[in-house]
């Protein structure tokens, strides 16, 4: 056995692990990265980059169909799944050399192995010890299943239906998250015949009630069918079909299922529990500023309860380096973070929902407006319709906001300085936004809260 020491000993190379090892180099301390597949984690080579990919692939399948509504002769002649494939794997490979490059650049030593957190802190890799003054634990997460549904043959992760080497007729997701509902997409956009179950009564459930009304509306004009308010039951499978069966004995028949029920924090295996850490529901319970209770042990991104995102893992990576170097940052709260889900339309978020709002400040104590993307030029000449709502305190700040229709994702940084800042629409309402973009709709929903709608009645 041999030792090996530094500054910080990060377990785990995904979005928070990778995060906090630049910036804690960046901030002049030894890094060793130990990480069991490639750095860059899930997201990189399995989730956001790979899917957004197939979205991207997808939505230009949907513009040649549709050319010929603005005046372009186009032919649409079917989708090539080995081009799609290798326009992915190349998105992914030049992200990954670019990743490799940086962490070298910073001089972080990259260990690869598969790790587990002894007392010192320290982790052990194999035969070798690598002690940290501080460890960083980030081992991310994985797809969750449902009791007694074993995944295999027909019944598909997310990340094997992304290894699919074909384009399957028609299709079952359970789940109608933020993953179900991308795969919807995409799987649509290629012409698949798809069937969305989802147990609660709307989908993308965590958003606000208004939005994903509007993505359901949406779906239903795609040809997307929806199976809401109604619990999984089983499902069968033979070499060429499986079959699903919900508790209202309606069934569906397709050549793949796709499980999308959410992701577990990888925290089994690892000697998290076995040096005194705190674990509940799988998760690594932590304070505000990311300590886990164990002297010198920080947690991040989805192993600590909360939002799964990989840009929330990058601010916990950021923030713990931070914290380390005594640089004390301000604690981000998850009311904060943005979200958005990258189908066609698109949902975003940030803030509280309207329902939210109500339950922490009063029912008389919430404003909230909406203005549809109809009034708004961008959003028609791209050819989108959808919604934006504001959710503001009364005669106060801006507490919420949420967006549906194409594009959308690129407005919620305005929408999270909005409520990340506290900002009054009074505040917002002075300012110019460039005339045509979709930001403008913003603009109408600011401008009507604050007393002075231009376009809006």
């Amino acid at each position: 056995m041999s030792e090996h020491t530094f500054d910080i000993v990060v377990l785990g190379g995904g979005s928070g692990g990778y995060a906090a090892a630049l910036r804690a180099a960046e901030l002049g301390k030894s890094v060793a990265l130990i990480e069991k597949d490639k750095v860059g984690g899930t997201c990189l080579h399995r989730g956001c980059i790979p899917t957004k990919a197939l979205l991207h692939a997808g939505e230009v399948a949907d513009s040649v169909r549709s050319a010929a509504d603005v005046g372009v002769h186009a032919t649409f002649d079917g989708v090539d799944p080995e081009g799609v494939t290798r326009y992915r794997e190349n998105i992914v490979a030049k992200k990954y050399k670019g990743l490799q490059g940086l962490i070298a650049a910073r001089g972080i030593t990259v260990v690869e192995g598969r790790g587990a957190l002894e007392a010192g802190p320290a982790v052990r890799v194999g035969d070798d010890l690598y002690r940290g003054t501080d460890v960083i634990l980030a081992t991310g997460s994985y797809s969750r299943s449902l009791p007694g549904l074993e995944i295999g043959g027909r019944i598909l992760t997310s990340e094997q239906a992304l290894a699919l080497e074909e384009i399957p007729a028609r299709v079952v997701i359970l789940g109608g998250g933020v993953i179900g509902v991308e795969f919807a997409s995409v799987w649509r956009s290629f012409g698949v015949e798809v069937t969305i179950v989802e147990a609660l009564d709307h989908l993308v459930p965590n958003e606000e009630v208004a939005m994903s009304k509007a993505l359901e509306r949406a779906f239903r004009r795609r040809g997307i069918t929806s199976s809401l308010g109604v619990r999984f039951a089983s499902a069968t499978q033979t070499s060429d079909a499986v079959t699903v069966m919900l508790e209202d004995g309606t069934s569906f028949e397709a050549d793949y299922l796709l499980v999308a029920v959410g992701r577990g924090p990888a925290t089994s295996d690892v000697g998290f529990e076995a040096t005194g850490l705190t674990i509940e529901r799988g998760f690594v319970v932590t304070d505000d500023r990311l300590r886990t209770g164990v002297d010198h042990v920080w947690a991040v991104g989805d192993i600590v309860p909360g939002l799964q995102l990989a840009h929330r893992g990058f601010q916990h990576g950021i923030f713990v380096a931070e914290e380390i170097a005594g640089l004390s940052p301000v604690v981000i709260p998850d009311t904060q973070i943005p979200k958005v889900t990258y189908s066609h339309p698109e949902v975003a978020s940030v803030g509280l929902t309207e329902a939210q709002a109500r339950e922490a400040h009063g029912q008389d104590a919430v404003v909230t407006y909406e203005y549809n993307l109809a009034g708004n030029g961008k959003s028609e000449i791209i050819g989108t319709g959808g919604l934006v709502k504001v959710v503001r305190h009364a005669e106060g700040p801006i507490i919420g906001v949420h967006l549906v229709g194409d594009r959308v994702g690129e407005l919620i940084t305005e929408g999270q300085l909005a409520v990340g800042w506290e900002a009054h629409p009074e505040d917002i309402a002075p300012f110019i936004h460039a005339h045509p973009t979709q930001s403008e709709a913003l603009g109408e929903a600011f401008l009507a809260l604050a007393g002075k709608p231009l376009h809006a009645l």
